[in-house]
């Protein structure tokens, strides 16, 4: 695999015949929102009473919470929701908001504009990176993104406490220095996606310099385990992840400022902002109110504890007063 960016607009190219295969894209269809809600601070919209909106998410947990805290609240405004959480890869999930399968899903500047619009350079500062991928995607795709979210999810390696703490590493120059003593150390564990992505593995190599002895992929879940078993010494992480805290691994500081600026916001095709502009009141509100710290949290709950996601979003839409439960 090449790019994400020049598989997306090959794919554009093919819509029509992808629209007649929702099971291609990995949906599930006519998923019913699985918690009933009242409203709280979210009030019913006469521009959204029964109007039926389908939310879809990429197939990791921070992902499919926003989806479900998305759902609650559109639920509690009076909208008709279909649940499509659960999509297998960023590019499946881009196509499935493209072709109109989906209406909503939560999407990362950084990945918009690398992955998606086909540029190598990420712009550091938070604001210029999303008004940049916000023109650009408005303009080629007919998609929107509303006002972005503190929670900034970005990409980093992750070793256990021990090992960093072993061998002094905080860094990913600690890392490289750390590989031209010991290469055959080198064992990274990465999602298949991960390895091929210009804001992935060929990308950080060059920037830091450093030669894997052996890349070995995984689904993104079982990384975090496969780094705290012992299984790699070094893995694909989100920085936000609640695995983190769970399995006792310490993040390595991207020094060299490799990695985008991954600010989360929900995206839409354009024409359906303007026939619905109502989504906005709803969803730019749980935006603003998400952030890092909050999102570890919830994420652990998932992930370490055992809860069900869409459980965790509802008790914390509920504490943030968006809705209420009877």
């Amino acid at each position: 695999m090449t790019r994400i960016s020049r598989r997306i607009k090959a794919l554009i190219g093919v819509t029509a015949v992808l629209a007649g295969s929702l099971a291609g894209c990995g949906l599930d269809i006519n998923t019913a929102l699985p918690f009933k809600v009242l409203p709280g601070t979210i009030q019913p919209m006469d521009g959204l009473k029964g109007l039926p909106i389908t939310v879809g998410s990429k197939d990791f947990t921070e992902n499919i919470l926003l989806a479900y805290m998305a759902e609650l609240g559109l639920s509690a405004a009076g909208a008709d929701i279909t649940d499509m959480s659960d999509i297998k890869g960023s590019v499946s999930a881009r196509q499935a908001l493209i072709a109109g399968q989906i209406d909503i899903t939560w999407e990362y500047t950084g990945t918009g504009w690398i992955n998606y619009q086909g540029n190598t350079d990420p712009i550091p500062d938070e604001r210029e990176q999303f008004e940049a991928v916000k023109k650009a995607d408005a303009q080629q795709y007919g998609i929107d993104w509303l006002q972005y979210s503190p929670l900034n999810n970005t990409y980093a390696f992750g070793t256990t406490a021990a090992f960093a703490e072993k061998n002094n590493l905080k860094t990913n120059s600690d890392m490289t220095a750390f590989l031209k003593e010991h290469p055959e150390q080198g064992v990274f564990c990465v999602e298949t996606e991960f390895a091929s992505r210009q804001d992935g593995m060929p990308g950080v190599q060059k920037t830091y310099g450093f030669t894997p002895a052996e890349i070995k992929t995984f689904g993104i879940g079982t990384i975090y385990s496969s780094i705290a078993n012992g299984t790699c010494n070094f893995g694909e992480i989100f920085t936000t992840d609640g695995r983190i805290a769970g399995l006792n691994l310490h993040v390595l500081a991207d020094d060299k400022k490799f990695f985008p600026q991954y600010n989360v916001a929900p995206t839409l095709r354009s024409q359906f902002v303007k026939d619905h502009p109502q989504v906005r009141q709803v969803l730019e509100p749980i935006a603003a109110a998400i952030d890092n710290n909050q999102m570890i949290e919830l994420g652990k709950q998932v992930d370490i504890e055992g809860r069900d996601p869409g459980e965790v979003a509802r008790d914390w839409m509920v504490s943030k007063g968006f809705v209420k439960v009877g």
